[in-house]
């Protein structure tokens, strides 16, 4: 049962969770309340970045980031369909184009699965560590409701991109026992490129999840854990949605 907190008398802008911001960050989309009574919680006294601007900061920062990512992706693609168009005549004014389709591991259904269930767990956790009362009560001091309730949810996110990441190692390692290997035509080529640079990148999602879970046991500050939490669930939704496309690409697009 939520705490109730009716104190007397009591300065709101003496009381700091160490961020230097005047008000619990409790919005799931801004960092702040947004009750607009007067407040501007963005600014902070001092010069110092106040919770909401953090936020803010973080997910600009996240935003850019990605751009360069997609961008890759984008070019990666591009070559993938040309690829698959380029030919050549032979002697007898045959067109012969070594573009074989590569059989897709059914195994990477189950992973793709796998990946939306952690997407699923991943905004439970970054739900729970806005969530208004529980945020006020743990920025009060009253224990940590929020990020205990997200850390539960972080660690299946975390079990399951662990499950993704294996059934990506098992759907390469079946190939390989098929004889197709990364050098065995230009369909299987781009299979391994594609699905190996989006497990890189997925792997750095699970450090970042990693990062997360030591945050919410460690940092002090709550506003601190938020961003944490907000910017790495961020980026694992982005990696769920490149992986869709990309997998959707793979099965219908050789």
């Amino acid at each position: 049962m939520p705490y109730t907190i009716t104190p007397p008398e009591i300065d709101r802008h003496r009381i700091s969770d160490g961020n230097h911001g005047n008000r619990p960050p409790t919005d799931k989309r801004t960092g702040g309340n947004g009750e607009g009574d007067g407040d501007n919680w963005s600014s902070s006294p001092r010069g110092h970045r106040g919770p909401n601007e953090r936020l803010s900061q973080a997910r600009i920062g996240l935003f850019f980031a990605l751009g360069g990512d997609l961008m890759f992706f984008v070019a990666l693609i591009s070559v993938f369909f040309v690829a698959k168009t380029t030919g050549h005549f032979d002697a007898y004014d045959h067109y012969i184009n070594y573009w074989l389709p590569t059989a897709i591991p059914s195994i990477l259904w189950l992973n793709t699965i796998a990946l939306v269930l952690s997407s699923v767990t991943a905004e439970a956790a970054r739900q729970a560590m806005f969530h208004p009362v529980d945020a006020m009560d743990e920025w009060f001091g009253l224990g940590r409701p929020v990020s205990s309730r997200a850390t539960v949810w972080l660690s299946l996110t975390l079990l399951l991109g662990l499950l993704f990441l294996a059934g990506q190692w098992i759907a390469w390692d079946q190939l390989a026992a098929q004889h197709v290997f990364f050098r065995s035509n230009p369909s299987s080529h781009f299979f391994y490129l594609i699905t190996i640079t989006h497990a890189v990148h997925l792997l750095l999602g699970v450090a970042a999840l990693i990062a997360a879970l030591g945050a919410l046991q460690l940092s002090r500050a709550l506003s601190t854990r938020q961003v944490v939490v907000d910017t790495t669930v961020w980026y694992w939704h982005a990696m769920g949605a490149l992986w869709i496309f990309l997998f959707l690409l793979l099965e219908f697009a050789q």
